[in-house]
């Protein structure tokens, strides 16, 4: 089995503000495997769904001698490079509902509620400073197109009981909390909180090697010899284990079985430089994350040190399992539109100017839920994390280790592990589809933004996935 575990932009010009920040606290790497090594499980990926995956094994079974192989350094990948927004699946619940039926939203939500208990457990044990805030996340209408999503969401939640959850705001209320022009009514998710990225990958790895997880960094591994044990091929050494867990993101994307039910997708995000005055200016003293009501988000956060990162998951599609793909990091127009966006919603911030840009490849399933399952006898996996893989990395970390063990719990029977994702159509038409659509999405988005009609052919284009009975891509 061919692997692709590192993807070029793992170099310092490439980094997030997040990894630039924790780079004199990383201290030097862990040492690559050498020669020949035994394990009973190897974690292939040293991102958040590895690490929180061999830190879970070892508290399940102690005994297991578990190690973990990064191709660069752990968190170099995707989870260096997000928002740092921490949030399960209530944000998603109209939306899951039309998948997978109540029932099975509700799980799935509140699922995400127990995630949720336990990631704030770890984060704030003592010595963990990984700049926790437990505030919330708000959605905002900025265009009248939007304030009827948002109402479209609110009748989707009606009578189910969820009013803990999902708590709507008029736009004075929304005002009181930032005093941003743009914004109109909101929604507000009290079960939602921020984290710096970066920190939480250095407080996870030093749980890991307190637990005894070996790590090896600047291991690539290239291939996978099944047998009894499995051969894990790395730059210079080689991993016999008789588990094996992929935990290598949008690295997958070429795996038999897997790459067709995920697309690859990009997202972009700025750093602002940091201004007590600009957040002052806003109003904004209840630090929780936000974004607008778009279906290609902005997404923004302060941090806690005055600065306020802005994102937009609206980059570039990638060919098949392109994740290489040099327009899924480096692509002008995507690199503008987060920037766009702070001087839009956030002006004085904007005033402030930038301290970093940068874009990241991103997995998104067919159905944009993650899925975990198991590809061949020994060989586990964790795919389609769809932009929200902050908490989503702990539940990884419990459904792989309940595969690993073989124990038939709620994380084992659980939608995460147990629902059939859907194909997505072969290339070229799955990559042709996707750019056409998200054209389409992106014309829309902007010209209810500026409150006009967009074309009918983007109108017509962009309504394809609904009429066609898709998850992805669904406005």
């Amino acid at each position: 089995m061919e692997l692709q575990t590192a993807v070029p932009g793992a170099s310092r010009a490439d980094w997030s503000w997040w990894r630039e920040d924790i780079e004199q606290a990383h201290g030097a790497a862990q040492k690559p495997v050498h020669g020949e090594v035994a394990l009973d499980v190897a974690i292939v990926g040293g991102g958040f769904a590895g690490l929180w995956t061999a830190i879970l094994l070892k508290a399940r079974a102690p005994h297991l001698k578990v190690g973990l192989l990064e191709a660069s350094r752990v968190g170099d990948g995707a989870s260096s490079r997000n928002g740092g927004i921490v949030h399960g699946y209530w944000q998603s619940l109209p939306s899951n509902i039309r998948t997978f039926g109540v029932d099975t939203a509700l799980e799935l939500a509140r699922l995400g509620s127990e995630a949720q208990q336990a990631f704030k457990a770890f984060v704030t044990a003592p010595g963990r400073d990984v700049w926790w805030k437990e505030e919330g996340n708000l959605r905002v209408a900025t265009c009248p197109a939007q304030e009827d999503a948002l109402r479209k969401f609110l009748e989707g939640c009606a009578g189910l009981g969820v009013e803990n959850y999902v708590q709507p705001l008029s736009a004075p209320q929304v005002r009181e909390l930032v005093a941003s022009p743009a914004f109109g009514s909101g929604i507000y998710f009290p079960e939602a909180g921020n984290v710096h990225p970066g920190r939480l990958v250095l407080a996870l790895k030093a749980a890991a090697l307190e637990a005894g997880v070996l790590i090896h960094e600047h291991s690539p591994v290239s291939r996978i010899d099944e047998g009894k044990p499995h051969q894990v091929i790395a730059s210079a050494g080689t991993v016999s284990a008789h588990h094996v867990v992929l935990a290598t993101n949008v690295g997958l994307a070429g795996l038999p079985g897997v790459g067709n039910r995920m697309s690859l997708f990009s997202s972009y995000a700025c750093m602002s430089n940091p201004s007590e005055e600009a957040l002052h200016q806003l109003r904004w003293s209840k630090a929780m994350g936000m974004n607008d009501a778009r279906m290609f988000l902005h997404y923004f956060r302060q941090t806690h040190d005055g600065r306020v990162l802005m994102g937009s998951g609206s980059g570039p599609i990638g060919w098949g399992s392109a994740a290489c793909a040099e327009q899924l990091r480096h692509d002008p127009a995507s690199l503008e539109r987060p920037r766009a966006g702070l001087q839009r919603l956030l002006p004085s911030m904007a005033r402030a100017g930038l301290a970093k840009s940068w874009g990241w490849p991103i997995d998104v399933s067919a159905d944009r839920v993650p899925f975990f399952s198991t590809h061949k006898p020994g060989i586990h996996y964790a795919a389609g994390f769809s932009g929200h893989g902050v908490q989503a990395g702990w539940i990884a970390g419990q459904c792989l280790t309940s595969l690993v063990l073989e124990q038939k719990d709620k994380w084992y029977h659980s939608p995460f592990c147990q629902r059939r994702v859907p194909r997505l159509p072969p290339e070229p038409f799955k990559y042709l589809g996707a750019c056409a659509i998200r054209a389409a999405i992106l014309a829309c988005e902007e010209a209810e933004q500026l409150e006009q009609r967009a074309s009918y052919t983007a109108q017509t284009v962009a309504a394809l996935p609904a009429l066609l009975g898709l998850r992805i891509g669904v406005r």
